[in-house]
């Protein structure tokens, strides 16, 4: 099976290294076992948090306080279908394909809501 590749990561609000969960430690194997993300470090000061990576991008969980309904990120991957086929039935639940424009560019995307609330977009644009 083809594996997608994870190009870039776009926060929805300021800051992809410091999206909120309300527990770090039992978000992580989310993280690993859908998308697929290793561990590279991890932060108890000035409250607990960890890095995660994948490809060309990395992410942080973070115990701020912050709302996870409010916040989450963009993933822009070379490959949506594998993609969603490495995620299909991990996820819990996983949005159908739909076509969004930005601008003059297209994105065929789908949604994956995390457990921990946090909401993932995953696209891969379009010619």
């Amino acid at each position: 099976m083809a594996k997608a590749f994870y190009k870039r990561a776009a926060p929805y609000a300021d800051d992809a290294l410091n999206l909120p969960v309300a527990d770090v430690d039992a978000a992580i194997p989310f993280y690993e076992t859908t998308f697929g993300f290793s561990l590279v470090s991890r932060k108890d000061e000035p409250y607990k948090s960890a890095v995660l990576e994948r490809d060309a991008i990395q992410i942080g969980l973070a115990e701020n306080g912050g709302d996870p309904t409010q916040e989450g990120c963009f993933f822009e991957v070379d490959n949506l279908n594998a993609a969603f086929e490495e995620i299909k039935g991990k996820a819990g639940k996983e949005s159908d394909f739909r076509i969004d424009k930005f601008g003059d560019t297209s994105l065929r995307v789908f949604f994956v809501v995390a457990p921990d609330g946090l909401c993932y977009m995953l696209g891969e644009r379009q010619e």
